[in-house]
């Protein structure tokens, strides 16, 4: 008895240890490294703090006669000649901030630009429509300039690229999405830009419709820095700004580009 016993024992133990044997092969065991002390109880850095400056331009104090700056981005895409056609038509002055990437793909409109220069004031909306912020993150998705020199780059590049094309070199820089961390704007700064802001967003980054773009556009008061799109021909937005630029001339609107009227911007983006 004893025996059979100390026989179904061994035969225990050793399907046992074959059975251990096959699970390294499925299932692996992790290796655990000793962490140092002072990396494991380091804190995760903080993101930075972003901000979206606001833009404002010295009133008109003329009633009914409300001085506004429009402000297009070209980001990337095709010009949108709803919008281009009414500005002409019209006569109506408005800044331009093109990337180099849109500056490539359109130089019928750029001609456009450059033979209405009472019109038209062109400034640098960056190289590669990269946001302008120094540490790596995603704004909307779009990933960020990442470092100081990315964020020269960004600069730089697109003011290269307008110089380029025949552009008189620009004082003015909005970056991608409108948003910076401090850092990055006193590095533009450095580099002798202003940035501009804005005081309403009439297209919500051509996302909007027709009827609430022109509202949004149509509302703009005394002194207020618009901002809106102008390369996206297919978004129903654009329907919108150009009829908001004749309800805003119906009611004897003052418009003006941004070279032609002092302003204000807070966090540091014009002092």
């Amino acid at each position: 008895m004893n025996r059979i016993l100390l026989a179904s024992a061994f035969l225990l133990v050793s399907i046992s240890a074959a059975f251990a044997d096959e699970i390294p092969s499925a299932l692996p065991t992790p290796a655990v490294s000793p962490v140092p002390a002072a990396i494991s109880l380091a804190p995760k850095a903080l993101a930075p703090k972003l901000v979206e400056p606001h833009l404002h331009i010295a009133r008109s104090n003329i009633a009914g006669h409300a001085r506004v700056a429009l402000t297009f981005d070209a980001c990337m895409g095709q010009a949108d000649e709803r919008i281009l056609s009414t500005l002409v038509r019209e006569r109506i002055p408005a800044t331009i901030f093109v990337t180099a990437r849109w500056l490539k793909r359109n130089p019928a409109p750029v001609a456009v630009f450059l033979q209405n220069p009472d019109l038209f004031e062109l400034e640098n909306h960056g190289e590669n429509h990269i946001p302008a912020v120094d540490t790596p993150m995603l704004i909307y998705g779009i990933a960020s300039a990442g470092s100081p020199q990315a964020v020269r780059q960004e600069v730089e590049g697109g003011a290269a690229a307008m110089v380029a094309a025949g552009i008189p070199a620009p004082h003015w820089f909005r970056g991608s999405t409108a948003k910076y961390d401090l850092s990055a704007i006193g590095e533009i700064r450095a580099m002798g830009y202003r940035i501009a802001g804005y005081s309403v967003n009439g297209d919500g980054g051509s996302l909007l419709g027709a009827v609430i773009t022109e509202k949004r556009i149509a509302s703009a008061k005394d002194g207020d820095v618009v901002i809106s799109h102008i390369n996206q021909p297919t978004h129903a937005a654009g329907e919108g700004v150009a009829k908001a630029l004749v309800d805003l001339k119906a009611k004897g609107t003052q418009f003006v580009r941004l070279e032609d009227v002092e302003d204000t911007g807070d966090d540091k983006t014009t002092e």
